[in-house]
């Protein structure tokens, strides 16, 4: 896999990626400082040395790394020419690395389509990785026989000087999706990206504690020009005319329904409803599937928590709209890619006043969410980078009464489906049917209720 599909022969960033998502800041500077050693001594021993490190210590059956965070920096490292001529190759494909084989399974199996891995394997006692691997093994054409097919094989390898010209692989030529993957690290951490994370940290988090308590203590009059100069950037685009998107135009009396306008965001971080308020300068009401108490606590804005109990959140919601307006995010969860997932149907029964919301974002150094992490310091990390940006979009205002669901005209799941299209079209980010559920369960191994977090 290194010296034929990745255009980078070092495997430094992916090592660095386990002692930060799997490990602890001492585990990065431990490995940060053990690697130039690793240029003395053969590359079986360099290897050894960064396997050590990284793995000493950590609990096997909550590593997830290499299902939720490697895969998408593989797929950004995979050469375009060195996967055209893998696609060549005959039905049964075999990926052979020197790497530990659960840091590379899920992205030659899942995102590549390579039949069987022949990876090392790593010792383990007491259900912890020892940080040893098994001894590396000869691999001849007879081993690649025993997991291959009746079909001739081929080998495929290149020289490094060839590796320089190759270009990246698009995403779209990936054989699967990437619509979620996990972790902190928004760059792929090379030695000198790894040096700026270290000299940036000290600084960024002064800065992110100073970014908060503006934030949280001053009107957003005075906030919003000195969070601008503290280097966070916010775009707002309001709808050029006051024309109303209707689906399918029924013609319909309008019930009596709460006053308040419910805002309807697409999910990018926390601090979606909070951006929003900065961007209308006014406080709203966020209501929000899953907040950890600290969020809950520091949130300079009133956040409820929806029950999952479709009559009880129908209440609440109404009556939070008879207070004033309302910010709800239907997808229930973040995806940092390009996609909108499947829009909960319940925001359409509530209000008739619904304004669709588009927001994106930009960050250079870390992810402000996480699927297997500690939820409360999403914001934190977000805050953490240099100059994150926030783009907030406002669409033309949508009329979805309870009467034309109810009529049969334009069902509940038409209206949500109709917000989650012109969203998309807007953002340029394609629509899916998946869920918080499916993302959590392929992040994370749980249902993603605050407090249920995955070690690594």
């Amino acid at each position: 896999m290194e010296e034929a599909l990745l255009k980078s022969s070092s495997v430094f960033p992916y090592f660095m990626l386990v002692a930060f998502e799997a490990g602890s800041l001492s585990r990065v500077l431990v490995l940060f400082l053990v690697y130039p050693l690793t240029f003395l001594v053969s590359e079986e021993v360099g290897l050894k040395m960064m396997v050590m490190v990284c793995f000493f210590g950590i609990i096997k059956d909550s590593f997830r790394v290499g299902s939720s965070v490697l895969p998408k920096f593989f797929l950004e490292d995979v050469g375009l020419e060195s996967f055209e001529v893998l696609q060549r190759y005959g039905n049964k494909k075999v990926g052979v690395s020197n790497l530990p084989r659960v840091l590379i399974e899920t992205f030659l199996k899942d995102y590549l389509e390579i039949d069987v891995v022949i990876g090392r394997e790593l010792k383990v006692f007491g259900g912890y990785f020892l940080g040893l691997m098994e001894d590396k093994k000869t691999i001849n054409l007879t081993v690649l026989e025993e997991h291959g097919s009746d079909d001739k094989l081929g080998c495929l390898r290149v020289r490094s000087s060839d590796k320089r010209s190759w270009k990246n692989l698009p995403r779209e030529k990936y054989p699967k999706k990437l619509i979620f993957h996990d972790g902190r690290l928004a760059l792929k951490p090379t030695p000198l990206e790894t040096v700026a994370i270290f000299m940036w940290a000290p600084a960024g988090f002064v800065l992110a504690v100073v970014r908060m308590l503006i934030g949280i203590s001053l009107p957003y009059c005075v906030s919003s020009p000195l969070l601008a100069f503290t280097g966070l950037r916010l775009t707002v685009t309001t709808p050029q005319t006051t024309r109303t998107l209707v689906p399918n135009e029924p013609q319909v009396v309008q019930n009596a329904k709460p006053k308040g306008v419910l805002y309807v965001c697409n999910h990018r971080t926390l601090l979606d409803p909070l951006y929003l308020c900065f961007s209308l300068g006014k406080n709203l009401h966020a209501v929000t599937y899953s907040l950890s108490k600290m969020s809950e606590i520091l949130a300079p804005i009133k956040t409820v928590r929806l029950t999952r109990n479709r009559q009880q959140d129908q209440d609440m919601m109404e009556r939070l709209l008879s207070q004033g307006d309302v910010v709800v995010c239907p997808e229930g969860t973040t995806c940092r890619e390009p996609y909108l997932l499947r829009f909960s149907p319940l925001f359409s029964e509530i209000s008739d006043e619904i304004i669709p919301v588009a927001v994106n974002t930009h960050v250079s150094m870390f992810h402000g969410t996480t699927a297997g992490g500690l939820k409360s310091l999403d914001p934190v990390f977000f805050l953490l980078n240099p100059s994150p940006i926030y783009t907030i979009q406002l669409l033309e205002k949508v009329s979805s009464e309870v009467s034309s669901c109810g009529d049969g005209s334009t069902s509940r799941f038409d209206v949500a489906n109709y917000v989650q299209r012109e969203l998309g079209k807007v953002l340029g980010f394609e629509c899916t049917k998946l869920t918080r559920r499916d993302k959590y369960f392929i992040l994370a191994g749980n249902e993603g209720r605050a407090g249920c977090t995955t070690t690594a």
